[in-house]
């Protein structure tokens, strides 16, 4: 059963994760899924783990798919652009250069995995948002993102997402996650709720600073962008989530 924690992480998270991750291995996988909102890791999301992390005591190390995107947006007019981009050579920009390609990831040096969100993870990292919609026999998960995660689950170390990339563990898992609430103004894409239900996952709800934790699958979860908050927020429930994983780290 899920521990499903509301608000109990915040603006103290980054102090008392670092209090508590002292064990060796020190690294934390962060995989990305592009750069941008639309059609790739959501850029608060992606720093505010980063930044958690280090903060807790760990060394985040960035990896991506080294695939082209499943396409392009002008953020600035939300219309999509015809010139293709790569997903490793986006999210390097937000890694600084530092970055490898997600299949040269070994489990064995990292002490967890996270996902952050953004529409990349739905569309690069995963099809949900492209062909799946919800549906269980069309949802499927890019290779080498779907090999690390069932090499994180089998060696019971923790993975952490937020945002709509919960998803992605309720298909390949069959886990309890969050994505916040399944309706209200503030929650926009809280049908995802349901997608997670037909995908073989359990949808527990919390509010905007909460977690949900599977302590049997080891998957830490939290809404991040799913709910139409303030900035601030949204690095406190990515904050959360990255606090409750370097517990269990």
């Amino acid at each position: 059963m899920a521990l499903v924690r509301l608000g109990t992480l915040r603006a103290s998270a980054p102090l008392a994760s670092r209090l508590l991750c002292t064990a060796a291995p020190r690294k934390i996988a962060v995989v990305l899924a592009g750069n941008g909102v639309y059609d790739g890791s959501e850029i608060t999301e992606a720093v505010a783990t980063l930044v958690h992390v280090s903060a807790a005591g760990f060394a985040p190390e960035c990896f991506a798919p080294d695939i082209v995107q499943h396409h392009v947006v002008d953020h600035t007019k939300g219309e999509e652009d015809s010139a293709p981009r790569n997903v490793l050579v986006e999210s390097a920009r937000i890694a600084r250069g530092q970055i490898a390609p997600l299949t040269s990831l070994d489990p064995t040096e990292y002490a967890a995995l996270i996902v952050p969100g953004g529409f990349g993870a739905a569309k690069n990292l995963c099809n949900h948002a492209t062909v799946a919609q919800g549906d269980a026999a069309l949802m499927a998960v890019e290779p080498s993102l779907e090999t690390a995660i069932r090499a994180f689950h089998a060696a019971k170390k923790p993975i952490g997402l937020c945002c709509i990339a919960p998803v992605i563990a309720a298909h390949l898992l069959k886990c309890e996650v969050t994505v916040g609430q399944a309706e209200g103004e503030q929650w926009p894409y809280g049908g995802t709720a349901g997608a997670i239900e037909n995908y073989g996952g359990v949808h527990r709800p919390t509010d905007w600073s909460g977690v949900c934790v599977d302590d049997a699958n080891n998957v830490v979860s939290s809404a991040a962008y799913m709910y139409d908050g303030k900035p601030h927020e949204i690095f406190e429930s990515v904050g959360a989530m990255v606090a409750a994983v370097c517990e269990r780290a």
